[in-house]
């Protein structure tokens, strides 16, 4: 998709809510008044960039604590937590309709591109606001909740997520728990997308083999070049193509390079190397874009989305094909939307 010369780009992951909730920002000023220095989408730069859509996670940090702890964190807390979020997100579309919408179809997304709006989906990303009955899911749902990774980078009461120890394997721990088994079985009822990324490898298998709908990891790269445990093996790959799913390759320079290091001067050639090991092995209909804008150290070249023309251009340097290029920024992320 093109608007005018303009790429669209539909991105798999990004932590805006979060940034916007630990400031105490609910009227999303930040996001409106270009706060360049605080975030990386602004509706500004998201503009300038192309950003047109992508999956907006609903991420509960540790209480008190570090991203680095492991801990599982406290129900009540992370139901309340999520739902400040989906809050603040709603008075932004509330609001300003005009630049920002909540989705929850394909439809709507194709309408609020049209519309100039920013098209987001809800992303929840660990499952523990659900609470371990689930009785929390169909709230979700109904405020409009259509993707779910049952696991962040800790244990909870579905699975065991990776760590993010370097070097490292996502063969860590078991599989996932009985409910985590349950969760998968509703949200296949509830058309909700289930997402791999953060979680180990027993776990990906779980789903792998319990889901009946493509297998998404919408923020993750390739384990052979860079041997993070937040990385995907081949066989893992593999498994996503064969399953009609989709890989989006991550921003964030800890999975990029092969030294695992959180370093902004890091070249973007990375993703597009990234980008070309994964398309070789899951087709080029399977590879999308999954920036981790707004919840990583990303190079200083894609410092925020308004840069996003930059990795276009590289992508062309590379000698991807417009169409290729189409379907890495827009068209592959949009086919998996068909199905809500």
């Amino acid at each position: 998709m093109t608007s005018g010369n303009q790429v669209s780009i539909f991105d798999g992951h990004n932590d805006l809510a979060y940034q916007l909730w630990r400031r105490g920002d609910t009227e999303a000023s930040a996001f409106l008044n270009t706060d360049e220095d605080k975030l990386h989408i602004t509706c500004k730069q998201a503009k300038t960039g192309g950003l047109a859509a992508g999956l907006f996670a609903l991420f509960v940090p540790q209480q008190g604590e570090s991203l680095e702890a492991t801990a599982v964190i406290d129900q009540t807390y992370a139901f309340t937590v999520a739902l400040q979020m989906v809050d603040t997100l709603q008075e932004l579309a509330n609001s300003h309709p005009d630049k920002f919408r909540l989705c929850t179809t394909a439809a709507s997304i194709d309408k609020a591109v049209d519309d100039g709006a920013l098209a987001a989906l809800l992303h929840l990303e660990g499952a523990e606001p659900v609470g371990a009955d689930l009785d929390r899911l169909a709230e979700f749902y109904q405020r409009g909740v259509r993707s779910v990774g049952p696991l962040w980078s800790r244990r909870n009461q579905f699975g065991f997520g990776v760590p993010f120890s370097f070097p490292g394997h996502p063969d860590q721990g078991p599989g996932l728990t009985d409910r985590g088994k349950a969760l998968v079985q509703a949200c296949d009822e509830m058309n909700i997308l289930l997402d791999v990324s953060h979680l180990n490898e027993a776990g990906f298998w779980d789903i792998a083999k319990l889901s009946n709908y493509p297998l998404i990891a919408s923020h993750s790269n390739a384990y052979a070049l860079c041997p993070s445990p937040r990385n995907l093996t081949d066989k893992q790959l593999g498994a996503i193509a064969a399953s009609g799913g989709l890989v989006g390759a991550c921003f964030a320079t800890a999975y990029l390079r092969h030294d695992g290091q959180k370093n902004p001067d890091t070249d973007i050639e990375l993703i597009i190397r990234q980008l070309d090991y994964l398309i070789s092995k899951l087709g080029e209909n399977h590879v999308g874009l999954g920036s981790d804008f707004d919840g990583a150290v990303l190079p200083y070249y894609l410092a925020n989305c308004a840069c996003l023309p930059r990795l276009i251009e590289a992508m062309h340097s590379y000698g991807f094909g417009a169409d290729l290029i189409q379907k890495l920024c827009w068209q592959n992320w949009r086919r998996q939307m068909n199905r809500l």
